[in-house]
């Protein structure tokens, strides 16, 4: 066994782990962890932002898109406290993380010096766990464990906190094999038997899957399992893309600005199976009111999920791809042909309410996108009206290629994971955003820039902070207090002065245009797409409201407000 330095093992344990790309930012506190990481240059990649949020967003993007775990590392004090929304964000959707933070050396821990927080404390209620490693010899099996927890289970963060001279003290060192997720245990034979004989006994079941179905790499079991009931699915926003979006049987994300047959169907079920996804407030609405005639069954792997918001039929604890698996022999074949024609007279309603305007607006944007943009290339989204319109009218034929905050809802997020998304997949990325989120992270066009990487910016543009300015116009009156944004930015010279090729556009034609330019580019590029203030996201259920409160389309808003 060789002697390292602290900052050596930790560089070393992360390339037997086969990390190969690094987000973060350096400082005084992690000096020599970038000295190890220079001499390890060939073997991991270093992506600097100019913001440790974004560089925690970017491992966040990473992570969502390629299934492996991403690593961050920020100095301590100022530079660690940055990475607390990333790493809330990264929590809130379990996305496996590790962030790495130096810190001041053991002596000085406790005496306020300079640029000193415990961060172990700060972000105690959001990782998964946390380390702070006094001794060096500790250092390479706490890192090992840090990639098992983050990947384990139900996905998180994890953060490991170094002091400085932890980072230069020397130990033996060994490399060993990546360490790999625990695995599930197997669902026992009672409680599958169970679920199976409440799904062979339902007239009306729905299928309603999340997150934990694009974790578990479950899809095509989600569709196998429609296709053996004859059941309509749906999905919570962070399922999005985890089944095509073009399956027969998909009818599209549910909840308050869900696709108006995905909610009436799930309303209307009798079976509601559950897969990797939790019941929220922007799911259920008003929870005394949701599923009072559904029988529930769920499968995740948390088992704190359980009946937590809603009452469960069936419990199955486990992974949902192996859980499925399972259960897919158990269950009758069924077609179930009158829930399905009912399924069908829905569809038929919500085609009437489509937006059928040929001018530039969100679908039309969007419908462009969806024309334009190959199957591989990920879309990242901020957090607003743009991330409903982009869930509501974006189509995706694989796997996780749709990249968004759900659980915190960040804004600022969109920007650093189209960066990681794109590093992580070698694909060009897409990002859309409003300009109220870009503001929180334009300064990343720089990174975009340095390195030249293949992203395209489509920011759509209302000069409001749209989503916030839809409910004060609904709920408040139109008291359109510090929503209107009228800010005197050039987006387009903006863009241009950090190096990127950037075009405004008014018409469908123009973005068209724009559009296959970029994406026929080798570097990063921006759209700006003007559109009206008043352009509302619909379907909408009120908050706290139920689906007979449903505001299907501009006539419903117009007549909300009495116009």
């Amino acid at each position: 066994m060789e002697e390292l330095t602290g900052a050596q093992i930790l560089v070393q344990t992360l390339v037997d782990q086969g990390v190969d790309t690094i987000f973060g930012y350096p400082g005084g506190a992690v000096l020599d962890i970038y000295d190890a990481l220079y001499q390890a240059r060939d073997k991991i990649r270093h992506i600097e932002t100019t913001h440790e949020q974004h560089a925690a967003h970017a491992a966040d993007g990473y992570a969502r898109a390629t299934g492996l775990t991403g690593v961050v590392l920020a100095t301590s004090g100022p530079g660690a406290t940055n990475l607390v929304t990333g790493i809330a964000t990264a929590y809130l959707d379990s996305v496996p993380l590790v962030a790495i933070t130096g810190n001041v050396g053991n002596a000085n821990i406790g005496t306020d010096a300079f640029q000193e927080v415990d961060i172990t404390g700060v972000t105690l209620p959001i990782t998964k766990h946390n380390y702070f490693v006094r001794d060096v010899t500790r250092l390479q099996d706490v890192v090992r464990e840090a990639f098992e927890l983050a990947s384990s289970g139900r996905p998180g963060p994890v953060l490991i906190d170094i002091p400085k001279d932890v980072q230069v003290a020397r130990c033996a060192f060994e490399s060993r094999e990546p360490v790999v997720p625990d695995r599930p245990n197997e669902v026992d034979a009672a409680s599958l038997e169970e679920a199976a004989a409440v799904i062979d006994a339902a007239r009306r079941p729905f299928i309603y899957f999340g997150g934990g179905v694009s974790v578990s790499g479950a899809g095509d079991c989600v569709a196998a399992l429609a296709e053996r009931i004859g059941a309509p699915m749906g999905c919570s926003l962070m399922g999005v893309s985890a089944v095509p979006t073009e399956h027969p049987l998909f009818l599209g994300m549910q909840g308050m600005h869900g696709h108006y047959s995905s909610t009436m169907a799930m309303n209307a079920c009798d079976c509601l199976i559950a897969l990797g996804v939790r019941f929220n407030d922007r799911v259920t609405g008003d929870r005394t009111q949701f599923a009072p005639n559904h029988k529930i069954v769920r499968i995740d792997i948390d088992s704190s999920e359980m009946s937590k918001t809603v009452y469960d039929r069936v419990d199955l604890v486990g992974d949902v791809g192996t859980t499925l698996d399972a259960l897919l022999g158990l269950v009758r074949p069924n077609t179930h042909e009158e829930w399905r024609r009912e399924v069908r007279e829905m569809r038929a309603q919500e085609k009437g309410f489509a937006d059928y305007r040929e001018t530039l607006t969100p679908k039309t944007v969007m419908d462009t996108i969806n024309a334009r943009r190959s199957p591989e290339m990920p879309v990242a989204t901020d957090v607003g009206q743009h991330q409903m319109w982009a869930a509501q009218y974006l189509s995706f034929s694989e796997p996780r290629t749709f990249i968004t905050s759900g659980g915190l809802g960040t804004m600022g997020f969109g920007m650093g994971a189209a960066i990681g998304a794109q590093v992580g997949t070698d694909a060009r990325s897409i990002l859309v955003t409003g300009d109220g989120s870009f503001g929180m992270n334009l300064n990343e066009l720089s990174t975009m820039a340095d390195h030249d990487l293949p992203v395209t910016v489509v920011l759509l543009n209302n000069g409001v902070l749209g989503m916030v300015r839809q409910w004060q116009t609904l709920f408040y009156g139109k008291r359109y207090s510090q929503t209107t944004l009228d800010r005197k930015v050039d987006y387009v010279a903006l863009a241009r002065a950090f190096g990127i090729e950037a075009t405004h556009v008014d018409t469908v034609a123009d973005f068209d245009a724009a559009l296959q330019a970029s994406l026929a580019s080798d570097g990063p590029a921006l759209i700006e797409c003007a559109i009206d203030a008043d352009e509302f996201v619909v379907p909408m259920v009120p908050p706290g409201g139920t689906v007979s409160d449903l505001l299907v389309n501009l006539d419903d808003i117009r007549a909300k407000v009495g116009e």
